[in-house]
């Protein structure tokens, strides 16, 4: 064991180490239970087994116990690992008598079981080798001899037994129940084997007991916590003390002098949070292992502590204790198992790693020191002088051990301290947030120059604030200005050296700390000449360490008078240099500055005008002399903030050298909690653990054609982008992304980052720290009712206490999202099965309404009762602590309680996120499938049947199932079949008007399937891939996706997506060994590349997404083609054959559940597929999406379903816009409305409603009704702000901004513009920003002097993603925005500027369609175009061909053909051509007299006309 111990070089090796030993050595003490012994303790890989009997009992329980050491073997003796490290075990047997002796006091107590036998059980286990058992010489002088094979190895030793000799009639069952009459504490039908547990708990013997454990594991066994919740891993520090004692000293006397030693340890480790952990006996050596840094006890100088309580120990030991020939002491740190092992009846709390083998090796290479590795020593941050190198010695199955020091104690300094603060400015990295902490320093500055008074700046802050980049940006101003900087930066070993600070300020003040020793004295002597008499020189001798000769005057002086003297010298020398350059103290740490120093300081502050800066950290006590100069006057205590977000996110591309990082990095550096050096520490860690991959940032997006290489572009358009420090001309700059296969969720935190968030654990109680523990399992944010089920036996009032004392201490905080109670629960599982606790207490309950009311109470999770962790670095180190194995064991809680709660919220009447997810999957994860927890059955149990009353509305995916008998409620709503328009929007006005919830036709519950998403989905996910099951995890990363493209957020469906894709593994180069890592059924294949579609859509990358359309619609069994023949063939099926092959429903709609997940896909494929190609305007790509837009509308009307056959008439209506077929535009709108009529029972049928409400808003503005479309596009934000679709409702407002804009409404603009803001400006949409600008352009430039955006915001960004892919893709938009800035450059007669945005335009003209975007873009176009023919007499455009008017003349003619389906811009664009025509005549007039397109702020462009309509209302 010690050998695979030693082996371990990381903490999950460790984790198999704690977890093969836990399980190896119950089995060994569960059989020595079994065969009547117990356990006396386990050290190490030591095990004392003990069987108590009288003298003449012997020989019987020998042969029993040579029995049990013989099965032992046979089953244990050796233990293969999956790592290649075999487990051998070595058995020795001794009997006889023994002593046993308790030490301590009455708070601790200590077993110790000693004598000569102890000793001979020792050898004989140190003889044997792997598989032997061998017995002492004594045990096998007082056994039945004739009974063993044995061999003998030394004489008057050992023997070692071979096999033990049955001989008839001889019946060892008959002899095991004869031992048990010698065994009385045996028990043989109690559920206990150990008496002790069924003491009371006020009992003397137990509270003796109780002495003998841990203060920190007893609080927590009085808490009550489970034994498997008490182990944990993490870093301590082992000091192993070894007395080795003269070989003639009697037992009485050895005992006296161990109990000496026992309570001098453990009172001076006390001190550091130090405990004593055991105390066990080799021969003439006692050894006393103490640790520092158990559960509770963590601090952050716990090394040094270590190495001065050790000191002292060897000191007090060596000199106190006779009789002790050798006192030797290691110290070692480093990650170990503290935990609890052996099997349930006997357990011990131990600690196992190589660190604790080596401490033990340490004592025998190094005899008689006290001496420590070098972890120990670099951690400690002591000074190097107290300090030896050791040299290299061999020890035992160690092949490096690192160096090894010599610790010294605690020895003067005998020299001066450096001048030089903890940090160099750096110039590339300007200081960040700290203009108030500077403009206290200059104040004081101008303070102390002005009114020739001292003046002191203390800035106060934790630990990584900031203070030292502070203090050297002072002293690069202060140096800067011409004055005298002292720097200086104090460690804590400086504090117990009386007057050191000012020690070493002077020396560096008389420039004495650099020079030569041999040069000082004279250097010293040129420095006071003139302002000391020459005879108070040798004051200095000690001080300064010179040897000027004593004068007669200083001799006669006694040590107080000398001090003054001293003082007295100082303050004049300084008085001296202060009248000629300004002095200035830098000192950093200054809690570490001894109580002489700060008394001398205060003097100086009220006696000359010099300017002290100083750093302190606000967890230390000061001194008395502190809190006076504290107190003065002329003294100023400036606390020191955190950095805010956006400074530490630009100090992070600055540590990684980058330019840019992505979403998903901002989210992981959350965890530096505004702490700059975390921030510098976590960058560090990424780029030593190579996570990150660094691109060249280029101008120009490429479109990627393959889903592997979209990770680096995909997020461009969602990092956080800061200007270079230093941006030379033709300088490379990079921007960074995390690799696909790395999951920044599950990245260990650093060491040093992990030891600060452990010390803050541990000042908890351990009723907090086990509830921290337990909430870092479940995620960053949770639910109290998950934390609850985590943590066994709590109710919830204890839950609550504890709670509310973590969130006063802000170690916790309430959601922000949770500080108002929603209407309804947010958790309500619907549509899914639930869990068997809950079930039991439905079987429980009565029928009555009480006890529904409590049912439905139990499984309420209101929101408010939503947590977040306050400190991030304190969740990621709690859930480190824990062991793999119970890690697993939680996350699998976590999983199995949140899979019930994986579905849309309740007022979404629940599903899935993926429709029929669970059904198309049920073969392949049914409740007998191989996962360890999802389970998918059907909804028609009784307590599902509780909720969804208590829903009062019908699941959306249970109307798909096609009902035969509809609700009376929808008989009576589709009898008002809207015929017209006008009926249907009489009726969304009519139900609109109506608050009432018992109509149940408008529900007034809002959505929360975003709090689903962050606190059911997404840490489901994540338990997942913990506990291994990613065939689970990849069901719910795409639902995950889906919710979040649901919720208009590309960039996380993007994020799920890509760790779906590294569940799947890298694709092969051919098809047919194509294989997955995770088993996945052919409908997930096709989800999975469905979501990618549309994620590639929305990030403009049109050729990979139409690609993967295709593949998922493959996958559906429904393929599209690729060549134009394959086109008109489709087309002829699709008109012909589907019409004549009229689709029947199924008879059992249950059964068909998969069918409709099918076609639900389908639909959402084809979808995608005609607004890719629409994106085209040629001729191949209209035939591809007219076939598309075909086959969505017959598998829309396979399905059945009335809200999905509304959305793709809707569809359709909007597609044949664009394309211009005015006929079938009006014909698909009518239809959706004909179909509207039940869309008023579920969600679903609710935005289906506001699609085709918006498609109506749209219409009327294409046709010019633009009062009409203003008031339908208030009605469908409405619904869209409940149904909450920021996309939808985004469109909804362009539509709005563009009739209110035609229709001269400019302040509704503004309102609108201003709504659009607060909508998209938090989100990664490019299109909905460039959108936003683009309608704040057209604002700028015609809307009377109204601005929502400055124009220089509006071309700033479309300078960044002009070259975007989404914007790219997006030709109607872009053609305006180019016209747009065009006309505003013509406007401020930059022409050259003009022509660059036109030429660009046209570009783009032919790749444009008549959609409402696409003509406005035309109009800005045919603008530019007619300015451009009335100013070329001016001589203005040089380069502009003469064939212009005629090629104008043609994109008017375009136009109208083009975009017949926009009439509302037919007028003005019938005036526009009327201006060209007379120009023709030679009527032309200047622009001014001619044409005014609106009433503008031009003053020099002014189109005559009268488009825009007045506002007489």
């Amino acid at each position: 064991m010690d050998r695979f111990s030693l082996t371990c070089k990381s903490e999950r090796d460790m984790d198999k180490l704690a977890y093969i030993f836990s399980y190896y050595i119950s089995d060994i003490v569960e059989h020595v239970l079994c065969f009547g012994g117990d356990i006396l303790n386990i050290t190490g890989n030591v095990l004392l087994a003990l069987w108590r009997v009288e003298q003449n009992q012997l020989s019987d329980i020998i042969t029993l116990v040579a029995k049990c050491s013989l099965e032992i073997q046979e089953k244990f003796g050796i233990y293969h690992t999956r790592e290649g490290q075999d487990l051998q075990l070595k058995i020795g047997l001794s009997a006889g008598q023994i002593s046993q002796v308790i030490f301590g006091d009455e708070r601790q107590q200590y077993l110790l079981v000693t004598g000569r036998d102890v000793d001979d059980v020792q050898l004989a286990q140190r003889l044997a080798q792997a598989n032997e058992i061998v017995l002492s010489w004594n045990c096998w002088m007082l056994c039945e001899q004739y009974m063993f094979e044995v061999e003998v190895m030394r004489e008057d030793e050992a023997v070692k037994l071979r096999d033990m000799r049955i001989i008839d009639p001889f019946d060892f069952n008959e002899h095991f129940d004869k031992c048990l009459d010698y065994l009385p504490h045996y028990r043989t039908s109690a559920e206990t084997l150990r008496t002790a547990l069924e003491l009371d708990l006020h009992s003397e013997l137990d509270q003796t007991l109780r002495k003998h454990v841990m203060k920190n594991l007893l609080k927590k066994i009085d808490e009550g916590q489970p034994v498997e919740y008490v182990s944990e891993f993490r870093t301590v520090t082992l000091v192993l003390v070894s007395l080795e004692f003269c070989k003639t000293a009697w037992m009485l006397h050895l005992c006296h002098l161990i109990q000496e030693a026992a309570l001098y340890i453990s009172t001076v480790i006390e001190k550091g949070r130090g405990q004593l952990s055991r105390i066990f006996m080799l021969e003439k050596r006692c050894m006393f292992l103490c640790v520092f840094g158990l559960p509770g006890d963590k601090k952050p100088d716990e090394c040094a502590h270590a190495l001065e309580n050790s000191f002292s120990i060897f000191s007090f030991c060596w000199e106190n204790l006779a009789e002790t020939k050798l006192v030797s002491i290691s110290i070692t740190n480093g990650p170990v198992f503290c935990g609890v092992v052996g099997a349930v009846a006997r357990h011990e709390y131990t600690v196992i790693g190589p660190k604790v083998s080596l401490a033990a090796r340490m004592i025998t290479a190094y005899p008689g020191l006290v001496s420590c590795d070098e972890v120990t020593y670099l951690r400690s941050m002591l000074p190097a002088y107290n300090f030896k190198k050791l040299p290299e010695k061999t020890m035992k199955n160690i092949s490096n051990p690192g160096n090894i020091y010599e610790y010294l104690g605690h020895r003067r300094c005998i020299m001066f301290g450096k001048r030089h603060l903890a940090r160099k400015r750096n110039k590339n990295h300007p200081l960040l947030d700290r203009e108030k902490e500077l403009e206290a320093f200059q104040v004081a500055q101008q303070k102390c120059l002005h009114q020739k008074k001292g003046q002191a700046v203390l800035y106060e802050g934790g630990k990584g604030y900031g203070k030292s980049q502070l203090l050297a940006e002072i002293n690069f101003l202060a140096q800067k200005e011409g004055h005298r900087v002292l720097p200086l930066m104090l460690k804590e070993a400086d504090s117990k050296q009386c007057f050191y600070a000012i020690q070493t300020l002077m020396a560096i003040f008389f420039e004495i700390d650099t020079c030569p020793a041999y040069y000082r004295q004279a250097y010293l002597q040129r420095q006071l000449h003139g302002i000391m008499e020459e005879q108070l020189h040798c004051l200095f001798n000690d001080l300064l360490f010179v040897k000027f000769p004593l004068s007669f005057k200083v001799s006669h002086m006694d040590d107080v008078a000398r001090q003054k003297k001293v003082k007295a010298c100082f303050i004049k020398v300084l008085q001296e240099a202060v009248r000629e350059t300004p002095l200035i103290f830098l000192i950093d740490e200054a809690q570490y500055m001894d109580a002489a120093s700060w008394e001398f300081l205060k003097t100086v502050l009220s006696s000359m005008p010099i300017i002290m800066v100083m750093t302190l950290t606000p967890v230390f006590t000061l001194c008395g002399w502190a809190q006076h100069f504290l107190q003065s006057p002329q003294a100023i205590l400036m606390p020191i903030s955190k950095l805010a977000t956006t400074s530490l996110l630009r100090m992070a591309c600055w540590e990684l050298g980058v330019v840019s990082i992505p979403q998903e990095l901002q989210i992981y550096l959350h965890r530096c909690v505004g702490n700059p050096l975390y921030c510098e520490v976590l960058c560090q860690d990424l780029l030593c653990k190579d996570i990150l991959l660094f691109h060249v940032l280029q101008k120009e997006e490429e479109e990627n054609s393959k889903w592997e290489n979209l990770s680096a572009i995909a997020m461009k358009s969602t990092m956080y982008s800061i200007s270079p420090a230093n941006s030379e001309e033709g300088q490379e700059l990079y921007v960074c992304t995390v690799k696909d296969d790395m999951n920044l969720d599950t990245v260990l935190l650093p060491p040093f980052l992990k030891e600060i968030a452990v010390s803050q654990l541990d000042q908890l109680s351990p009723e907090e720290q086990l509830l921290v523990k337990c909430a870092a399992i479940i995620g960053h944010s949770f639910h109290i009712d998950l934390l609850q089920h985590l943590l066994p036996g709590w109710d919830k009032n204890k839950l609550l206490q504890v709670l509310r004392a973590l969130v006063d201490i802000h170690v916790l905080c309430w959601s922000e999202k949770s500080q108002e109670p929603p209407n309804e629960s947010i958790l309500v599982p619907s549509s899914v099965n639930i869990t068997d606790q809950t079930k039991e207490k439905k079987t429980k309950l009565d029928g009555g309404s009480a006890s529904l009311l409590t049912l439905q109470e139990e499984l309420s999770l209101p929101q408010t009762e939503v947590l977040e962790f306050g400190v991030p670095l304190l969740r990621e180190a709690a859930w480190e602590l824990w062991p793999k194995e119970q890690q697993i064991a939680l996350h699998l809680e976590c999983a199995c309680f949140l899979q019930d709660l994986a579905c849309r919220c309740g007022s979404c009447h629940g599903g899935d996120f993926v429709p029929f997810h669970r059904f198309a999957v049920c073969s392949t994860k049914s409740s007998k499938g191989t996962s360890r927890f999802c389970t998918y059955r059907d909804t028609g149990s009784v307590l599902t049947q509780v909720i969804t009353d208590k829903l009062q509305l019908p699941s959306p995916q249970d109307s798909f199932q096609f009902q035969m008998k509809p609700s009376r409620t929808q008989e009576a709503f589709s009898s008002e079949c809207c015929r017209t328009e006008q009926e249907f929007l009489d009726q969304v006005k009519r139900k609109l008007a109506q608050t009432s919830p018992e109509t149940d036709l408008l529900t007034t519950k809002p959505c929360h399937c975003k709090d689903i998403l962050e606190l059911v989905l997404s840490p489901l996910t994540q338990h997942c891939l913990v506990i291994g099951e990613t065939s689970c995890a990849f069901y719910y990363l795409l639902e995950a996706a889906a919710a979040s493209l649901d919720l208009s957020d590309s960039y996380m469906a993007f994020f799920y997506l890509r760790k779906a894709s590294s569940l799947l593994g890298q694709p092969s180069a051919f098809s047919f060994l194509k294989k997955h890592k995770v088993k996945i059924c052919q409908f997930e294949e096709a989800t999975f590349c469905c979501l990618l579609s549309e994620v590639c859509f929305n990030m403009g990358h049109i050729t990979l997404a139409k690609k993967l359309a295709r593949k998922a619609l493959r996958l559906l069994k429904r393929n599209f083609p690729w060549t134009w023949f394959g086109v008109l063939f489709q087309t002829f099926l699709e008109k012909f054959w589907h019409s004549c092959s009229p689709s029947q429903p199924p008879n059992n709609p249950s059964e068909n559940k998969k069918k409709l997940a099918v076609l639900q896909q389908r639909v959402h494929c084809l979808s995608l597929l005609w607004q890719l190609y629409n994106l085209e305007a040629t001729a191949s790509s209209c035939r591809f999406a007219c076939l598309a837009a075909l086959m969505q509308k017959h598998s829309a009307e396979e399905l059945a379903n009335e809200a999905q056959v509304v959305s793709t008439y809707v569809d359709l209506s909007q597609f044949s816009q664009t394309m211009g077929n005015k006929e079938k535009w009006l014909h698909y709108e009518q239809m959706a409305i004909q179909k509207s009529s039940l869309c008023w029972f579920s969600r679903e049928g609710l935005l289906a409603t506001a699609q085709l409400v918006q498609a109506l808003a749209y219409t009327k503005l294409c046709l010019g009704h633009l009062d009409f479309s203003i008031k339908l596009g208030f009605q469908a934000r409405e619904i869209c702000r409940y149904l909450k679709k920021p996309t939808l409702e985004n469109l909804v407002l362009s539509v709005l901004f563009r009739s209110a804009f035609l229709k001269k409404k400019f302040g509704l603009c503004v309102h609108v513009l201003e709504s659009q803001w607060a909508l998209i400006s938090q989100g990664y949409d490019v299109l909905g920003l460039a959108c936003f600008y683009s309608a704040c352009l057209d604002l700028l430039l015609y809307g009377k002097g109204l601005l929502c955006r400055p124009f220089s915001e509006c071309l700033h960004f479309f300078q960044i993603y002009e070259h975007s892919c989404v914007l790219i893709s997006q030709s109607n938009v872009m053609l305006g925005v180019h016209s747009s800035l065009a006309m505003w450059f013509a406007q401020e007669s930059q022409w050259d500027l003009f022509e660059h945005y036109f030429s660009k335009a046209c570009q783009l003209v032919k790749s444009t369609n008549a959609s409402l975007f696409g003509a406005h873009g035309f109009v800005r176009f045919l603008e530019c175009h007619v300015l451009i023919l009335q100013k070329m007499p001016e001589g203005i455009f040089m380069h502009i061909p003469l064939e212009l008017r005629s090629q104008t003349l043609e994109y008017f003619k375009e136009f109208f053909s083009r975009c017949v389906t926009c009439p509302v811009y037919h007028q003005w664009v019938s005036e526009l051509k009327a201006s060209v025509m007379r120009c023709e005549k030679r009527e032309f007039m200047s622009l001014t007299n001619s044409i005014r397109p609106f009433d503008t702020c031009f003053t020099r462009i002014w189109i005559k006309g009268d488009f825009l309509e007045e506002d007489n209302s």
